[in-house]
């Protein structure tokens, strides 16, 4: 899985937001806005990878436990694919 090309990161004051770019703005309107760790995990995602990759790549750099870990990549890709965000 990956971030769709239509879709992009960008950091606008404070913020990290994604935004849609376009033929996919037809579909989102809006933005989201991304933590550090969800900024971490997009960063990821703009290059092919998979569930077990981003929990790896998320213990490697944060202090966080395995099962909590595992609990934020699923919810953080279940917002992506609800929102068409994913491939």
């Amino acid at each position: 899985m990956k971030v769709k090309k239509d879709f992009v990161a960008r950091k606008v004051g404070d913020s990290d937001i994604v935004v849609a770019t376009g033929k996919a703005v037809k579909n989102f309107n809006g933005y989201i806005t991304l933590n550090e760790t969800g900024r971490f995990l997009w960063d990821l995602l703009e290059n092919e990878t998979d569930e077990k990759n981003l929990v790896a790549k998320l213990l490697e750099e944060y202090e966080v436990e395995k099962e909590v870990a595992e609990r934020d990549v699923k919810k953080f890709i279940a917002v992506l694919s609800e929102n068409g965000i994913l491939e």
